[in-house]
């Protein structure tokens, strides 16, 4: 799916608050005090499989990993400035630089936001947020603010969206000894899978999140909004089925504006040496991006500066969401395919995503900030998975996947 140029392109809202608040504090601090604070994080990590039949890669990404070593995969740096102008007034930019959709690694904006704070129960944000979709969705790419290597691809890997363009506000409240927030965001999100640019308009979420004695939280998030992708092979087979008379196969799997939603609940449980959570998301559109469910369950062990964890996961492929058996078998299309169901069956074939893994692993904290982890995962998938540039040969056969990373942030 594709991309943008470099989207070294703030939001123009955001900065342009940044910048007026900037001036106009700085006459109220005093020499050599700075509104301004400076962060960021890393990862630099090795992935190798024991299979040249297909690279395992994260979504999106064009290149990854074989029996070979790569560094593509996990390795990244984000850079992150903030600016407090008063206690109600803040705005934040992130620049991340890992590999994208086009196999670069070119910097792009992932946050750039101003904030009002009006109460301290409730805020406003303005601007290029994270796209608030998974339970870490605004940390997940700081691989030391995760118990996991990467956070498990058979859930996390169904949408490739990383952020949006938008506004939230968020509302905490108390009740008993529980804390609830509720977070309401609208806006539009674009991001490069593989080549083509997947659009998310007409964003309109709402996430609901509770705290609870003991450890425990629960999160329950769902988006909906208009799916786009933008892709020239599928164009031109939309418009060669719509001069057959199955134009209706070709309308649904056209992907223009097409009505999509994904729903996720979380649950989580942090307690003395114990870490477990869990997440199940559901992903459906009306269009040729199959209908897939995912869910994993993680636990982990602290044990001084190490801690152990063991994954389970799943992601599930619900509907094609396309109906090829009004297409008799063998029918051909002059110019277009021999047989038209065949061709169209192997292209929905190449859409599943369908895998189960089994992971484990270990962090250790062996200095200040810094982590050194290790993950094994043994992946089973059903077609082609998450994998990409598969041959004929791959699938249904486990791929064992090992990984070796150091995070760290600063």
């Amino acid at each position: 799916m594709l991309s943008t140029t470099y989207r070294f392109r703030p939001t123009a809202l955001a900065l342009g608050i940044l910048m007026i608040g900037a001036q106009a504090q700085a006459q109220d601090k005093a020499p050599g005090e700075s509104i301004f604070s400076l962060s960021g994080f890393g990862t630099l990590g090795v992935v190798k499989t024991d299979t040249d039949e297909a690279r395992y890669r994260l979504t999106g990404q064009p290149r990854g990993a074989t029996t070979e070593v790569s560094a593509d995969v996990d390795t990244k740096i984000g850079v992150q400035v903030g600016a407090k102008f008063s206690p109600m007034f803040s705005a934040t930019v992130q620049v991340l630089s890992k590999q994208n959709g086009y196999g670069s690694y070119q910097p792009a904006v992932e946050w750039a936001f101003a904030k009002a704070q009006f109460s301290p129960s409730l805020s406003v944000r303005v601007g290029r947020m994270g796209a608030p979709l998974f339970a870490v969705s605004d940390f997940r790419d700081v691989g030391y603010a995760n118990t996991w290597l990467r956070p498990p691809q058979d859930v996390y890997g169904q949408v490739p969206l990383s952020h949006f363009d938008g506004a939230d506000a968020n509302y905490q409240v108390a009740l008993g000894s529980s804390t609830l927030t509720f977070q309401l965001y609208g806006g539009k999100s674009d991001s490069v899978v593989t080549g083509s640019k997947v659009k998310l308009d007409s964003m309109v979420g709402l996430n609901a999140t509770a705290e609870l004695d003991g450890g425990f939280s629960i999160r329950l998030g769902h988006v909906q909004g208009k799916l786009t992708v933008e892709n020239a092979s599928l164009g031109g087979l939309v418009t060669a089925l719509s001069k057959t008379p199955f134009a209706s196969v070709g309308q649904e799997m056209d992907a223009t504006k097409k009505h999509a939603t994904f729903t996720g609940l979380g649950l989580g449980y942090d307690q003395g040496n114990v870490l477990a959570l869990l997440e199940y998301t559901r992903r459906k559109t009306d269009s040729y991006v199959p209908s897939t469910t995912g869910w994993f369950a993680t636990v982990g062990y602290r044990l001084g500066k190490f801690t152990p964890y063991v994954t389970l996961s799943e992601l599930h492929q619900d509907s094609s969401n396309v109906n090829t058996s009004v297409i008799p078998a063998g029918v051909p299309v002059p110019g277009l395919a021999p047989d038209l169901r065949k061709l169209i069956d192997g292209v929905l074939q190449s859409q599943s995503t369908r895998q189960k893994t089994k992971a484990a692993g270990v962090r250790w904290d062996f200095y200040r900030n810094t982590d050194l982890k290790f993950q094994y995962e043994r992946i089973t998938p059903d077609g082609p998975g998450l994998f990409g540039s598969t041959t004929a040969a791959f699938g249904n056969t486990p791929v064992n996947v090992y990984s070796l990373a150091v995070d760290m942030v600063f």
